[in-house]
């Protein structure tokens, strides 16, 4: 029996074509919604399209907008699945955005292209079909958000784009995907152990993200400190270090009760308070920072948002970051 799945379509190369100059940006009509009679075999669909929007266009307000049409459907009791179309470039940050704060029991799952849907070896409605079959299997349910592409199903909090252009592009660093799809069938091989989730009505603070480099000073969190700013995540180096001139502008953001989160700007690998040199993991969590576990940037700015969402109190925030 087919199941009864959301396509909510917002927008991206997936919903882009290439004009005759080689330029790709969003057409009149979405091509997909021509397409989505090729569906019909997999799924019964509903199609919504609150926007279509390049990925870089997408903002807090966007993703919330999601979430709520998500809800609406689980309200009404009638959707088996839910699918996303999505551009590429913040793809992770909705997912991951939805996987923290949906509340809903089916699978939802995020999906994109690479290339546009006139180019050669346009990928969008295959990663399209192959999104319909995973978001329609049982064992999708319990599985949090997913991101499908290329024949891969990753969790939303793991999965990360890592090249500009190629169609694997996305991947799940340390751990893989969880899943495959085959012409057969969604395999799965691996379960997440655990999962978050937070109650939510709005996002309203505004978070910052710096990447620590070699010989950084105060100078650029100082500025942050004036601009009335919420939150900062830090990409920093190796394992959770600093250079020593930017602790003064650290210490001055903490003591002004701006959370400050400490993330690697190595993508693989987890930060922790291991070295007491000035500027160290030690020295930095002494002064208050928040070692997140094992997120990139963007999602631990994500993830601080939907945070100073729910609460104000450094202590809680800092208990959210170490699940």
């Amino acid at each position: 029996m087919k199941k009864n799945i959301l396509l909510i379509h917002t927008g991206g190369t997936i919903s882009m074509s290439e004009d005759t100059s080689g330029s790709v940006k969003p057409g009149i009509s979405n091509p997909l919604r021509e397409g989505t009679t090729l569906l019909t075999n997999i799924a019964t669909l509903v199609v919504e399209e609150p926007f279509n929007l390049p990925s870089p266009h997408i903002t807090p307000a966007e993703m919330m907008k999601l979430k709520q049409i998500i809800e609406h459907y689980e309200q009404k009791g009638d959707i088996d699945g839910v699918v996303i179309t999505h551009g590429t470039d913040t793809l992770e940050e909705t997912a991951y955005f939805l996987d923290l704060t949906v509340q809903a029991d089916f699978p939802i799952v995020v999906t994109g292209a690479m290339r546009s849907s006139n180019e050669i070896g346009s990928d969008g409605l295959y990663n399209l079909i192959s999104s319909i079959r995973v978001a329609s299997s049982s064992e999708a349910k319990g599985q949090g958000v997913l991101v499908v592409l290329n024949d891969e199903i990753h969790t939303a909090v793991n999965v990360t784009k890592t090249h500009t252009s190629n169609l694997s592009t996305f991947q799940s660093p340390q751990y893989g995907p969880i899943g495959i799809v085959t012409k057969r069938g969604v395999l799965f091989h691996h379960t997440p152990t655990k999962h978050e989730n937070y109650s939510i009505k709005e996002i309203e603070k505004k978070v910052v993200l710096v990447k620590a480099h070699a010989g950084m000073d105060s100078s650029l969190l100082k500025a942050i400190l004036g601009l009335r700013i919420d939150g900062v995540v830090i990409e920093a180096l190796g394992q959770g270090n600093l250079p020593p001139a930017a602790l003064e502008g650290v210490a001055d953001l903490i003591n002004n009760n701006i959370p400050v989160v400490i993330v690697s700007r190595s993508f693989n690998g987890i930060v922790q308070d291991n070295y007491g040199y000035e500027g160290g993991g030690q020295h930095l969590k002494a002064l208050g920072v928040i070692f997140s576990n094992g997120l990139n940037g963007q999602k631990a700015r994500i993830k601080l948002l939907v945070a100073l969402a729910k609460t104000d109190d450094m202590k809680e925030i800092e208990q959210m970051f170490m699940f």
